[in-house]
């Protein structure tokens, strides 16, 4: 029988005490997700230092039978990252894993540890005349260990991809300790199964991502940004189409937002710019982007001919009745004050905890559909009810809010299962996904099995079983923890 405090002065051996957090106060940060929703509880926070610490702390879970819930920067949105009640675990916080190397500008590759904030791997790109296209409006804080377990988006999707498409090669600590090198650099490599795409996405449920090459790209010297004013959702699927017509190559954002989000951005953030109509309309952010510096014809810089495309393909937009106006942003600092809008919504609706939120996929031609339907279901629950929406239709997200009516103070409890079963049933119908880019964590359990069909599950159970037969990693999370009972006090 292995008593914790022989598996905690184990861990002080391995790590050193410093790096042994026990104490209420000090795993207090680590036990609550970003949005205050989930809480947890673990034996400790292990803070390991290398790779060779990761390995040696994941052999110790393994011999006690303790949990490990990987955590980063703590920004997830699903409660992924919080340690549940139904095992004993530990939370193995890899922030320290923050080594920045091999920075190869021919093959255009960057190599970091788990622990590298998304913001310093886009300080490093930059400094050494490259772009690291991810964008998420948490990139000061999250890292890229989390960016990767969770397979994330953001804004930019559209024209660079998800982490999935910007990384080459993982290096991971498996669940028994073993520590597999498949830290490539190559764009090509047939020689069997893509272990990295199985790690990639799975929330640190089959093994603990260390470190990662990661894809850089040509840093662009041509931006032009520009703010749509819409009458309705269908008109913006409509500039879509005419915009990527013209500019698929350098189409890099498409960002949709709906009047009640605008109408939460002007009550929680006033300072911003908004555009003077009333009532708010539907607006899209828009963005192209391109790496051809230099001049053309002698004459016009490319980026004034690029602006000067968008411009006519936004005409003929206007004479067609697609948008109503447009605002082209002509400065750097005009740009930023467009994004602030965009990058404003989240932080506005965090701060009206009453709604529902769900973070959804779907073909880019069923978008419109599922605005549509889901408006006229859940006003068929409520009239009261208000969707609030924004997100990149480019790639097919939408990030879906439901708002209640005025005093509705229980609100979730009395009306989740309903809203629920209204949106993921418009999912499955219209081929969708339950979740995008947040992961499924702790939120999402329930839609998530209900989506995927008994051979799915039966597929994904035996990989789990297969790399983690204890069922030690990230427990609870996809598949029930199993209860444990081998460790005590």
């Amino acid at each position: 029988m292995t008593t914790s405090s022989n598996f905690l002065h184990a861990c002080r051996t391995v790590l050193g005490t410093a790096h042994v957090l026990t104490t209420s106060d000090q795993v207090a940060p680590f036990l609550t997700d970003w949005s205050g929703r989930w809480r947890g509880e673990a034996l400790a926070v292990l803070c390991p230092g290398s790779t060779s610490e990761v390995s040696e702390a994941v052999r110790l879970c393994a011999c006690a039978g303790i949990g490990v819930v990987p955590q980063g920067g703590n920004t997830g949105l699903s409660g992924g990252a919080t340690p549940q009640r139904a095992q004993p675990s530990v939370v193995m916080h890899l922030g320290r894993l923050t080594l920045v190397s091999d920075v190869d500008l021919l093959n255009n590759t960057l190599t970091v540890g788990a622990g590298v904030t998304l913001a310093r791997v886009q300080e490093v790109a930059r400094a050494a005349g490259r772009l690291f296209p991810l964008s998420l409006a948490s990139e000061g804080t999250c890292t890229i260990g989390g960016n990767l377990a969770t397979n994330a988006g953001g804004t930019t999707v559209l024209r660079y991809g998800s982490m999935r498409q910007l990384c080459l090669g993982l290096e991971v600590v498996l669940p028994d300790g073993r520590i597999w090198n498949g830290l490539r650099t190559l764009r090509k490599d047939n020689t069997g199964y893509s272990l990295r795409d199985l790690y990639i996405g799975s929330e640190g449920t089959l093994g603990l991502i260390t470190a990662a090459v990661l894809q850089l790209r040509a840093l662009p010297t041509d931006v032009v940004t520009c703010m749509l004013i819409l009458d309705s959702s269908d008109r913006a699927m409509a500039c879509f189409d005419v915009l990527r017509e013209e500019f698929d190559a350098v189409l890099t954002t498409f960002e949709l937002i709906s009047p009640a989000a605008l109408d939460a951005v002007a009550e929680q953030l006033p300072h911003l710019n908004l555009p003077a109509c009333r009532p708010h309309p539907w607006v899209v952010l828009v963005e192209c982007s391109d790496a051809s510096a230099g001049r053309h014809d002698g004459e016009a810089s490319s980026q004034a001919l690029l602006s000067h495309r968008l411009e006519q393909r936004l005409a003929y937009a206007l004479d067609t009745n697609i948008i109503r106006n447009v605002v082209i942003a002509q400065s750097a600092a005009q740009a930023r004050s467009l994004w602030a809008i965009r990058e404003g919504v989240p932080l506005a609706l965090s701060r009206q905890r009453t709604a529902l939120r769900y973070d959804l996929s779907f073909p880019i031609s069923a978008l419109e559909r599922f605005l549509q339907e889901s408006r006229s279901r859940l006003v068929a629950l409520d009239a009261d009810f208000l969707p609030v929406v924004f997100g990149h239709v480019g790639d097919g997200n939408l990030h879906f809010n439901v708002s209640p009516g005025a005093g509705r103070v229980n609100f979730m409890s009395e009306m989740t299962d309903r809203i629920d079963a209204v949106v993921y049933g418009l999912v499955r119908e219209l081929g969708g996904s339950v979740s995008a880019e947040h992961g499924i964590g702790r939120a999402k359990s329930t839609p998530w099995r209900d989506s995927k069909s008994p051979v799915e599950l039966a597929l994904m159970h035996s990989l789990k079983t297969a790399l983690d037969p204890q069922g030690l990693m990230n427990p609870g999370i996809f598949f029930p923890a199993a209860a444990n009972t081998s460790l005590t006090s």
